[in-house]
């Protein structure tokens, strides 16, 4: 039986301890992106290559409690030679009702194999893995830094396609970061993911971080409108089979809820519903630094320099004097990872989120 995502309903009232883990494997990458805001980001950057060990990753996972989801970011995470021992160890100890892997899709042979692996050891995860796909084949190579990026993608698709059949907690998406050099050809792309059998699920992330002045240079919001307007009518066509795990619906539904919110922010700048980064997510660097969030701006402390406890860095001072402040500052984002949350499990957003259960 696969872990259901609705252990965690005691944190809608009580913001105790993280439930969503982002943790960055490794900045290496094979790819140049010139959208990666790990790349553009002078703090990232700069930062030296001393990515944390698997003796390390054990530590750090002993000492975190259920994790509702648990996702992993780099650079290309399949650089790592051990991510199948990294997810096995976070699978025992703290048990993710989803780990997802994100990935640009060029090591075909070394992503499809772990894959399988890690779905044989952690059969009772939803494991999701998202393709990186921004746009048609020409424009795709160019974004990604790498030719032929496009059609290694559509190989490792192939090759991932043929596990959904056997293991039933296997989830394959799309995810295509929305930018000014892709925003014109957005329907195209969206008709071709549409296009893939055995894609269900195709998500758009807005361009974050220091890329271009303030990360959204050139945006055209009504664009990034349209787009959202576009996926969301697929959604409501697709209906039960846009997941497979227990409360797609509800998902699906908190989906189209996220986009329009990230929409309005976008719109007024501001802080629209109250951030639960610090408190029920957290995100951990290579080398083991410890963020409410991926703005990197407000570091809690490390790992390293905590015994590897992670509670002892939530308790420090320093670390509740930054979670308080997001929300005395009102810092906002787009990032769509800590939208998923803040929408979850804030009980005024409830009503907003039936409605659109019901019309899924």
């Amino acid at each position: 039986m696969i872990y259901s995502p609705f252990r965690h309903v005691d944190s809608i009232l009580w913001k105790r301890a993280p439930i969503h883990l982002t943790v960055f494997l490794t900045k290496r990458c094979n790819a140049k992106c010139r959208h990666c805001f790990y790349i553009h980001d002078k703090n990232l950057s700069n930062r030296d290559n001393d990515e944390l060990s698997l003796d390390e990753i054990k530590k750090l996972s002993a000492s975190m409690g259920k994790l509702l989801w648990l996702a992993f970011s780099g650079g290309e995470i399949f650089l790592r030679d051990d991510i199948v021992e990294i997810a096995k160890i976070f699978y025992r100890n703290n048990k993710p009702a989803i780990m997802l892997f994100p990935t640009n899709g060029l090591l075909t042979d070394k992503i499809s194999r772990r894959i399988e692996e890690i779905l044989k050891h952690c059969n009772k995860s939803t494991i999701a893995v998202k393709l990186s796909l921004d746009g048609p084949e020409r424009l795709h190579d160019s974004m990604r830094g790498a030719e032929g990026s496009f059609r290694k993608t559509m190989q490792t698709y192939n090759a991932l396609g043929r596990l959904l059949n056997k293991y039933p907690n296997f989830e394959l998406g799309i995810n295509t970061v929305f930018s000014s050099e892709n925003q014109d050809s957005m329907d195209e792309l969206i008709e071709f993911v549409n296009s893939l059998e055995n894609i269900k699920t195709h998500t758009v992330s807005l361009i974050r971080g220091d890329v271009s002045d303030d990360g959204l240079k050139g945006v055209d919001i009504k664009k990034y409108l349209e787009t959202i307007q576009n996926i969301e009518s697929n959604l409501k066509k697709k209906r039960a089979s846009i997941y497979r795990f227990r409360g797609a619906r509800i998902k699906a539904a908190q989906d189209i809820i996220q986009r329009r919110l990230i929409h309005e922010t976008m719109l007024q700048k501001k802080q629209l519903i109250p951030c639960y980064a610090g408190k029920l997510n957290l995100v951990i660097t290579e080398t083991g630094d410890i963020f409410p969030c991926e703005s990197f701006s407000m570091r809690l402390g490390n790992i390293r320099e905590s015994d590897y406890d992670i509670e002892r860095v939530l308790r420090s001072v320093d670390a509740q004097k930054v979670v308080s402040s997001i929300k005395k500052k009102g810092c906002f984002c787009t990032h769509e990872c800590y939208m998923m949350t803040n929408i979850l499990f804030n009980p005024f957003m409830y009503p907003a989120l039936l409605k659109k259960y019901l019309q899924m």
